[in-house]
Parts: C-alpha cells; structure tokens; sequence
C-alpha cells in the first residue's frame, strides 16, 4: 500500500534566529522528518521586512523546499557522442543499450556509469532497440529517404542479434516497407509490433523470423504502444488515435475522445489490462481504469511536449519530453511533480526498471540516469 506523505514549510521566530523548516508527515504512520532550510539573524530579518529582500530570500527557500519535494535527482551521464539518441532499453539495473542517428549504439554493463560506443549496425537512422534476454536482441532503423535509390526501396527494416549484440543481421518483412517505421514493442512471450506512418503496423509472433502487415482501422501516424501479454495491447499517435487490441492485432478498437479530436498522443503505459496512461504534446496525459473504452484527462502543470511514459504500477510513473522534461507522479497521476534534470534537450524515451533505477535519452547525446534520494521516504 502507498503512503500518504504531506509536505509544510514552517517559520520560526525566536529572539535570535529567523528558521525556516521543511516537514515531510507520513498520514499512514506518527513517521515523520524535519529539516531546517535557512536560518537569518533576527536583527536581519527586521532589516528585511522594511527592504524589498525579503521576497527574494523566501523564493530562494522556496526552490529549495521544491528540490526536497522530489523523491529522486537526475544525474547526467557521459554519452560519448553528440548524436540524437532515439530509445533506451535496459535487461535489469545494469545492462542497457542506448540508439540514435547515423547507426548511433551504446552499450552498458554498470548502469550507465560508462558507456561503449559499439560497431554501427547500420549507417541509417536507429528508432529502438529490444532485447529478450542477453542474447536475443532487435533493431527499428529508418532510411534516409534523399538515401533510397527507387520509390520500391524499404524506407524502414529490422535487424536481430542473437549474441548480445556483437553481430546484426537485416530481417526479412516480406512486403517492402513503404513507409517509415517509428517504434517497436514486444511482448513478454516473444511477439513484437512495428508501427509508424499512415497507421502502419507490422507483427510477428515468432519471436521475429516472420513479420506481416496489419490492418488497423486508421490512417494517422503511430507514435507509441505497449503490450503486456501476447493478446492484449494499445497504440496511439495523431489525431487522438488510440487503438485497442486483444487478440494481439488481428482485430482493433478505436476510442473516441470528445474534445480531444486534435490530440497528439506520443507514448502509453499499462500496468494491467485495466490501468493505463497516454502521453502527447503540450503536456496532455490521459488515464483510462478501464482498458481503454473510457479516458479522463489528468493535470500536469506543463505545457512541453511528452513524448514517452513508464509506469511501474498503478500509482508511481514518469513521463520526458521537450526541454529535458521529466515528471513524476506517485499517486496514480492524481498529482505530477516536476523533476530537474539540468537539461534543456528534448528527453525522447525514458525506460524505468524500477523505482531506483531509470534512464532517458535526447538530442545532442542527452543521457540522464535517476538516482532516489536517500532521505527521500520510502513507498510501503
């Protein structure tokens, strides 16, 4: 079960010291932290309630009480390159991989703490990256198009690794790809999706041998998905598109959200068949409880653009986007937090293995990494 935290700021005068307090109350238990944020001589603060300094010296406590309010910093990580870094994917807290512009691919094997410019796959651009285990990987590349030496040249294909990444070999689609693929999701038993312009989607359901083309019933570009079993799974993108299947795309349903007919949906969560979040530009979140057949909008405080979002369950999750930003919320997305990150570049994915441990990657080779703070209190 989530506790219920509460955050105050406390001033106290006394006869020889101005203090200011922050105090974090757990509502479920008497547990409960204080700490002092700034302290002023008396005399000075007399001094400041007949100067225009007062203001600024309370913002500054301000901001500071702010940093306290996030559960968890984001730290830059050297990248080594300065190309546009399109996805980021980790196996567990310390094996990831990292793919960008002009067959960009990083590689860890400490969390992040350096990562190995490996040999370029491809020359093309890499849109994302999966891995099923150490070994058993896939790559999402897309064409140049000034590149393509005829209309019939494939403007997107999929390469596959079978060792961990020292070796890609092009995988056959069958039918030429005439449009360009954005994303790639897979589920937990093996079966992906790639999708991306004019409501292309293409499956697989040996684990990546074979793909065939899908018939969504859309012709808006596709942006983002998830699926949580080989069945069950959502795709958004342009024109409010949220697309709904259960029998792993055989079949579709498309929601209707009255209102939101211009909505650019960009990335969705699911934690379960039921609880999900959709991300898109200007800041907007929707959350469905029902598997999608009905979305509420919920309040960010942002108007950046989102562009990814990763639930850990059904209350904690982040979303990243333009300007290097990143939002946190831990009671569902009743409430989002704004989290530094000390970046201004567009944050394109963000991948979270669990509430310790995150990545996000950007323009300009942007790698921040999420470290929680250790005073920061912990869930139940």
């Amino acid at each position: 079960m989530k506790s219920r935290l509460t955050q105050a700021a406390s001033l106290i005068i006394n006869a020889d010291l101005v203090m200011l307090f922050h105090t974090t109350s757990n509502q479920d238990s008497s547990d409960h932290t204080v700490s002092l944020l700034c302290a002023w001589p008396h005399a000075l603060h007399a001094l400041l309630r007949k100067s225009v300094l007062l203001v600024p010296v309370l913002a500054i406590c301000a901001a500071a009480l702010d940093v306290q309010g996030q559960t968890g910093s984001w730290i830059r990580q050297q990248a080594g390159t300065l190309s546009w870094l399109h996805a980021v994917f980790f196996l567990d807290q310390t094996r990831g991989w990292i793919v960008g512009s002009k067959g960009t691919l990083l590689a860890t094997v400490d969390g992040g703490k350096s990562w190995q410019i490996q040999s370029r796959p491809s020359g093309d651009v890499l849109r994302d990256i999966h891995f099923s285990d150490q070994s058993n990987g896939w790559l999402l590349c897309e064409r140049n198009e000034y590149e393509l030496r005829t209309k019939d040249d494939a403007r997107a294909y999929l390469m596959q690794t079978t060792d961990g990444g020292s070796h890609w070999q092009r995988v056959n689609v069958g039918k030429q790809v005439d449009v360009t693929l954005l994303r790639a999701v897979f589920s937990p038993g093996g079966r992906g999706w790639a999708f991306g312009e004019a409501g292309a989607v293409f499956a697989t359901r040996d684990a990546g041998v074979n793909w065939v083309r899908l018939q969504p019933p859309t012709r808006h570009l596709l942006l983002g998905g998830t699926f949580i079993d080989d069945d069950r799974g959502w795709i958004v993108g342009a024109g409010a598109t949220i697309l709904q299947t259960s029998d792993g795309g055989e079949t579709w349903h498309l929601s209707r959200l009255a209102g939101a007919e211009d909505v650019r949906f960009t990335a969705a969560s699911f934690v379960d068949n039921r609880q999900g979040w959709a991300v898109g530009a200007t800041g907007v979140v929707y959350r469905t409880t029902n598997g999608g057949r009905t979305w509420q909008r919920q309040n960010t405080d942002v108007t950046a653009d989102l562009y990814d979002v990763k639930f850990i369950d059904a209350l904690e999750g982040w979303a990243a986007g333009a300007e290097g930003t990143i939002i946190h919320t831990t009671d569902g997305g009743v409430n989002w937090v704004v989290e530094r990150t000390g970046v201004e570049h567009p944050l394109e994915r963000i991948f979270i293995s669990d509430r310790r441990h995150g990545w996000a990657v950007g323009f300009g080779g942007t790698i921040v990494t999420y470290a929680p703070n250790e005073t920061a209190p912990m869930r139940r």
